[in-house]
């Protein structure tokens, strides 16, 4: 049985209207704060797909007004499933914008969890969006993504794993300046700029770092604004951190 649901997001950005545009509606702007490596044919009819994990999802888009609306929506699955997005961008005085989002569709049995998931992730995401806007607009991030199993380790195991892989003070609470140690990896200097039960986000004068825990895996996925050092490749080294860190 399906379920329909709706979550309605509202956010201040400090950017134009032009600027959130770039950041929503081309493929390198939704790489530089959302998951996973993004494509998006700048027309109505034309298909956005999102890449993690070697995973493809696309949507046909349904709406493309420039600086204004961006809508598209996934094909039913054979139950009926379906996810679709819409996101309406008003300007306001000052330089600023208000992005609405209205995530909506139909979820499968276990929509609860699903949903809740759901409901859970957006905000997050749209912080994101307000960091890429604050401190990197112009620059394009290059998506890093790496996943490994958990366990059966209870979350706050997990969670304290992560903290002293990375060499930080605990607890992880956003406003704190750190100095990240990944082994392996160049140091992240920044602050932490969100924290809660599942995730932490570290943004530093090049990237944005994030670090999620749940249902039995952890994942990173991380926007960079810099070359990587000595020309390695970021998913590779991330995931080598990760896979031996939960080894």
């Amino acid at each position: 049985m399906t379920h329909p649901f709706e979550i309605e997001l509202e956010i201040t950005l400090p950017a134009s209207p032009d600027q959130v545009w770039e950041a929503i509606a081309t493929g390198p702007g939704v790489d530089s704060w959302f998951m996973g490596r993004n494509e998006i044919e700048p027309r109505e009819g034309g298909v956005s797909a999102m890449t993690v994990g070697g995973q493809r999802e696309e949507a046909v888009i349904s709406a493309f007004e420039p600086g204004k609306r961006l809508a598209s929506r996934t094909a039913a699955a054979e139950d009926g499933r379906f996810m679709a997005f819409e996101y309406l961008i008003e300007g306001r005085e000052g330089g600023s914008t208000v992005l609405r989002v209205v995530h909506s569709g139909l979820l499968g049995d276990d929509w609860e969890d699903e949903y809740d998931a759901l409901r859970r992730g957006w905000p997050f995401h749209l912080h994101t969006l307000h960091e890429y806007l604050a401190h990197f607009t112009g620059r394009t991030g290059v998506p890093v993504f790496a996943v490994t199993p958990s366990g059966e380790r209870p979350a706050r195991e997990v969670r304290e794993a992560l903290v002293r892989g990375l060499s930080l003070p605990g607890p992880v609470t956003a406003g704190t300046r750190v100095r990240a140690a990944p082994a392996g990896l160049p140091p992240l200097d920044g602050e932490v700029t969100w924290a809660d039960d599942e995730r932490f986000e570290l943004r530093t004068a090049d990237g944005l770092y994030t670090f999620h825990h749940g249902s039995g895996v952890v994942l990173v996925f991380h926007h960079l604004f810099a070359p990587a050092p000595d020309g390695t490749d970021p998913d590779t080294a991330w995931q080598h951190w990760l896979s031996a860190l939960f080894a």
